[in-house]
């Protein structure tokens, strides 16, 4: 299940959503907005991002990614829930959450998963800093570290 949302995530609810008892792992990723400008010290401190998406193109890319991870990796379900609108500093603005038997393949499959969002969906941030200013972030592909 992929899932667009403006409101902050339920963490404790997206845990339950492929809950089984058979499965032996769940590995979970949070993207939390960090209030550092990524090193850019001339930009202030970060107090909140405001996410914008291709709706359409995100749901249905974000669903295929799901579709290609189950198809790579032996999971037993994945989830993936983005925030949109305004995120403060401090806030999970992505969770993906990877159920499966054993906890390596969950952990690869999350990996993928979160690898594979930076680079196909369109979703731009913009940044608003404690100084005032805002400004719209280039995204960055995901580096492997």
């Amino acid at each position: 299940m992929f899932v667009l949302q403006e409101q902050p995530i339920d963490l404790i609810q997206a845990r339950s959503r492929g809950a089984n008892p058979l499965h032996g792992a769940l590995v979970s990723f949070e993207g939390i907005v960090r209030s550092d400008a990524c090193g850019a010290p001339d930009r202030g401190v970060v107090n909140a991002l405001l996410y914008v998406a291709d709706q359409g193109q995100c749901v249905h890319e974000g669903k295929v990614i799901l579709r290609e991870t189950r198809a790579m990796f032996s999971i037993s379900e994945a989830v993936c829930i983005q925030r949109v609108g305004k995120v403060n500093a401090g806030e999970t603005a992505v969770w993906i959450g990877v159920w499966a038997a054993h906890r390596g393949e969950a952990f690869n499959a999350c990996r993928h998963i979160i690898e594979e969002i930076k680079k196909r969906l369109h979703i731009w941030k913009k940044e608003f800093s404690t100084d005032g200013t805002s400004k719209w972030v280039q995204p960055t592909q995901a580096t492997g570290v």
